[in-house]
């Protein structure tokens, strides 16, 4: 894990190794998870989910200037060299009919499932400068969302968080007519029941400090919200795909991750089926892992470039 992320974007600040000296500076309590390993390099043990909060916690303090981020124990505790991979890749679509990435608060990001962490939304404005509205089901999370923007005043006038009541729905109560946004992003529920979660995540586990404990363990926390949910990632993005077309005028581009490469012929099927102009798939790895982002846009390609 500590081993150059040469796999990452090209603008991603987490490409070399983590200098623990630096990060724990930031957040001494780290100190007492880092230890040298078999290859002499300096690690923590990334099954350990208090190990992975600090981290965060270090990172974010140290790269983006985020003060006093926490999450509740129950909650998705994201690894954020991966997170800030998708911000750059959105960017990079952003600039495809432009001179260069558009910058500033003229940029609007919807975050779909934003959880409490409201990571995408930090990254983004920190990276970019983008405005970004994070929303999310579950209003516990959105409550710990609020309280990271309270710890960061100047956050505020950039970021914003968002209710949606209706679990069926995605996009319906959140875009509103008059709105606009440059992007939408999401990285869905995974998996399509707690058991296979579980079983997931033990998995990763064990790729990860080739434990043999039985005992599974959600090392990066998630709630159910965030880790599954009826149907899966197929569904949920099935899901999006089909509201998007009602909001086509509003979102420049839709994008999504999807982790299970066997389900893109469904969704590239659906998308055509629901009139998208243009459909892309990018390839991101991090490390060992490979996801893809989708893309989708139903705005006309003469009208992308003005869309500011």
């Amino acid at each position: 894990m500590t081993t150059e992320k040469s796999s990452l974007h090209t603008r991603n600040l987490h490409r070399n190794p983590y200098d623990f000296d630096q990060l724990i500076s930031c957040v001494p309590e780290l100190k007492h998870y880092v230890f040298v390993n078999a290859y002499q390099t300096a690690t923590i043990n990334f099954s350990l989910p208090k190990a992975v909060k600090l981290l965060n916690q270090a990172l974010l303090l140290h790269f983006y200037n985020i003060k006093n981020w926490d999450i509740p124990e129950a909650n998705l505790c994201p690894p954020i060299p991966g997170r800030a991979d998708y911000i750059h890749y959105i960017a990079d679509l952003l600039a495809e009919q432009r001179s260069g990435v558009p910058t500033g608060n003229p940029v609007s990001g919807l975050d779909i499932g934003t959880g409490a962490n409201l990571v995408y939304p930090l990254l983004a404005h920190r990276s970019y400068g983008w405005t970004m509205m994070g929303t999310d089901i579950n209003q516990d999370s959105l409550e710990n969302a609020q309280r990271i923007l309270d710890h960061n005043p100047d956050l505020s006038p950039a970021i914003q968080v968002k209710h949606q009541p209706d679990p069926v729905h995605i996009f319906k109560n959140i875009i509103e007519k008059g709105d606009r946004f440059m992007f939408s992003m999401c990285n869905p529920p995974f998996h399509d029941s707690e058991e296979s979660a579980l079983k997931g995540n033990l998995r990763k586990t064990k790729n990860i400090n080739r434990s043999k404990s039985k005992k599974p363990l959600l090392n990066f926390g998630g709630q159910q919200s965030e880790l599954w949910c009826e149907g899966g990632e197929i569904a949920f993005i099935s899901k999006m795909i089909e509201e998007s077309s009602q909001h086509a005028s509003q979102v420049l581009w839709f994008t999504c991750l999807v982790s299970k490469k066997d389900n893109l012929p469904k969704l590239i099927t659906l998308l055509k089926k629901v009139k998208a102009l243009d459909i892309k798939t990018i390839d991101m790895a991090q490390g060992q892992k490979v996801s893809r982002m989708l893309a989708w846009t139903f705005i006309p390609q003469k009208d992308r470039k003005n869309w500011l």
